[in-house]
């Protein structure tokens, strides 16, 4: 497994001049019920300041104006009006589903939307209760190498069926396989799984274990993904830029809070520019 350095964030590039909102790729997240609004809004924050050019929330109706209200760069769709999320996903480079879902039959039919609506030229990110909802109803991946998991340790408990004691790194390459979909498994030390190399995030620290910690990473894969050339490149790039700030935060805070962490994504971004 080899260890992620600074080295990966060689993906940043410089923005061009003659650019706009298309340039830097449409992004469609899809979450947070009435319970958990604010997880998906702390994604759409971390995924608008990794920089995706156009950000819209589908989510339950009573988030809409507090999304509003904190985030007015992203569009919101009422996830009951299936009109809308058809044209908004038609047009989606990359989706994500998770953060803030919930469990209920609401839940699983976005779940089954959303793999009705993937084609094969859109990124699907799988997040949060998303990925419970999957292994529990043993659905089958529209696009599995299109696909990114984003599980912590105990949803990849349920979606590999392997006890967190047992998650070994060749235990867990032998499930990635299977399912044919990169894996980013959250722990202390983030690993990433992919078809061609295993990655290990050497940062990290223990401020980070706060809700909403990873709905904001999912949201950074997801804003990196849509701007940036595809691969697992990309992915390692998120996953150590996210480390790394809540590093640089830790230094003199007790407590790393996520929002924090977007917000000092444009800043930091802009240092490992090439």
């Amino acid at each position: 497994m080899q260890n992620l350095s600074e080295q990966c964030l060689s993906i940043i590039q410089k923005r061009p001049k003659n650019s706009h909102k298309g340039t830097f790729g449409r992004t469609v997240l899809v979450g947070g019920n009435a319970q958990f609004g604010g997880a998906i809004m702390m994604s759409a924050e971390a995924c608008v300041n990794a920089g995706s050019g156009l950000t819209t929330v589908i989510t339950d109706p009573n988030n809409h104006q507090a999304l509003h209200a904190r985030m007015p760069e992203v569009m919101t769709a009422d996830w009951n009006d299936n009109e809308l999320c058809d044209s908004v996903l038609a047009s989606a480079d990359v989706i994500l589903i998770g953060p803030g879902l919930g469990e209920d039959e609401k839940s699983q039919e976005l779940l089954t939307y959303i793999f009705q609506k993937q084609t094969e030229n859109q990124l699907l990110v799988i997040d949060g209760s998303a990925i419970t909802l999957f292994a529990k109803n043993d659905e089958e991946l529209p696009h599995p190498e299109q696909t990114i998991f984003t599980p912590h340790q105990m949803e990849w408990q349920r979606l590999s069926g392997i006890k967190i004691a047992d998650q070994t790194e060749e235990i867990n390459q032998a499930v990635q396989e299977k399912l044919e979909a990169t894996i980013v498994l959250k722990s202390h030390h983030t690993e990433i799984y992919s078809e061609q190399e295993d990655f290990l995030n050497p940062l990290g620290n223990p401020g980070m274990a706060t809700g909403g910690t990873g709905d904001t990473l999912a949201g950074i894969i997801a804003g990196f993904l849509a701007q940036f050339a595809s691969s697992v490149e990309v992915i390692n790039a998120a996953v150590y830029l996210h480390s790394y700030i809540a590093d640089q935060i830790y230094y003199d805070n007790y407590i790393v809070l996520p929002t924090k962490i977007s917000q000092a994504l444009p800043y930091w971004m802009k240092q490992f520019e090439k």
